[in-house]
């Protein structure tokens, strides 16, 4: 039995080696501390830190104690960029490998400069689909900031400012940074403000159910659009041969545009007459007579693919919201968009095609893609 003292040091020494636990877990295990004033928190809770406060093209950018200083105060501005002292967070010599440093620099639009905040507190660099990462998992003042394959580890948990200093816009599940990382190639067309203002023709929509459900649908009808259009791409239907064949003359308001007007436009690649006046008269424009307007106005165009999307079963059984919604899977999006030409092992390779959209984009938001993605 230990004496009354022996007990005190006993302890006494308990309470340090779990102080010296707890410190052990907060270097290697915790999420980066609330991020303020722009500051980009992350390892030890120290901060992303321009040394020197240097605005030079080339300044190495480190963790640093958090001071409140400008060298720390960084912006994302929603163009896919983190700021500080006027310029741009870049991956020295656009390179992609492991281990490639980032440092400050002029921007430029480059690759090397875009950057995605993403759900799960990492920094990903989608041209080497990377995370910005502490070298050697070294909490010290002045240790450099580095691109790595990303792990998941606490050196590569961040806490950043927020797209646009604040929320996405109507409370949307993807923000501008993912929707870039989604589509790095996409036509300017299709535009993420064109998007969201499309949203609120369709407001169950990537809003109803679980947070997981929502980021699920949001990613589901963004992994179709994707495979549909190459990546945001392509506005108009490739195959001018195809144009003819969309006038159903047997409907009673025949095809007042012309005969070879009514091919695939937009995200969803909205054809035929009888869709174009349907999405129109949905949608309270006049679609039928001006199916152009698809391929000029973004908002117009990004509300076709959402009419499709939630009051549409196409060749399936149930929209696609429906699907989402209800659980029956990522397949049975791709039945009721187009099944008759690629389920039931007609066309095994565009049907991979989408599910690999599909996994990508929900990596991306941070969520699970649930079961059911064959159909």
């Amino acid at each position: 039995m230990l004496s009354k003292s022996g007990r005190g040091i006993s302890l006494v020494r308990s309470a340090i080696l779990l102080a010296v636990a707890a410190l052990i877990a907060t270097l290697f295990t915790a999420p980066a501390a609330q991020a303020a004033d722009g500051q980009i928190t992350g390892l030890a809770g120290k901060c992303v830190d321009v040394a020197g406060a240097n605005s030079a093209n080339g300044t190495p950018v480190q963790l640093y104690d958090c001071n409140g200083s400008n060298a720390q105060r960084w912006s994302n501005s929603g163009d896919g960029t983190l700021r500080a002292l006027g310029k741009c967070l870049d991956v020295s010599g656009n390179s992609t490998a492991d281990g490639a440093l980032v440092h400050l620099w002029d921007c430029t639009g480059g690759a090397n400069q875009r950057w995605v905040v993403s759900g799960a507190n990492d920094i990903v660099n989608p041209q080497a689909n990377k995370c910005l990462d502490v070298q050697d998992r070294n909490s010290a003042n002045g240790a450099r900031l580095q691109i790595w394959t990303c792990s998941g580890q606490s050196n590569q948990k961040w806490n950043a400012p927020p797209s646009g200093g604040g929320g996405n816009p109507g409370g949307f599940v993807v923000s501008e940074a993912q929707f870039n990382q989604m589509f790095p190639s996409r036509n300017g067309f299709y535009s993420y403000s064109g998007l969201t203002a499309a949203l609120s023709a369709y407001p169950a929509f990537a809003t109803t159910g679980s947070d997981t459900v929502k980021r699920q649908e949001a990613a589901a009808f963004l992994a179709n659009v994707s495979h549909e259009t190459g990546g945001l791409v392509h506005i108009v239907e490739q195959n001018t041969a195809n144009y003819p064949h969309y006038c159903d003359t047997s409907q009673s308001y025949g095809c007042p545009a012309g005969q070879a007007a009514y091919y695939g436009r937009g995200p969803i690649q909205l054809s035929w007459n009888f869709n174009y006046k349907a999405a129109g008269d949905a949608l309270g424009i006049n679609l039928l007579a001006d199916p152009w307007r698809v391929q000029n106005d973004a908002a117009v165009a990004w509300k076709t693919g959402l009419w499709y999307w939630n009051t549409q079963n196409g060749p399936g059984t149930m929209t696609p919201h429906n699907a989402m919604v209800n659980q029956a899977g990522f397949g049975q999006t791709i039945r009721s968009i187009n099944g008759s030409l690629e389920c039931d092992g007609r066309n095994p390779a565009t049907v991979q095609s989408r599910i690999n959209n599909y996994q990508r984009f929900t990596q991306i938001l941070g969520v699970a893609p649930g079961g059911n993605l064959y159909c």
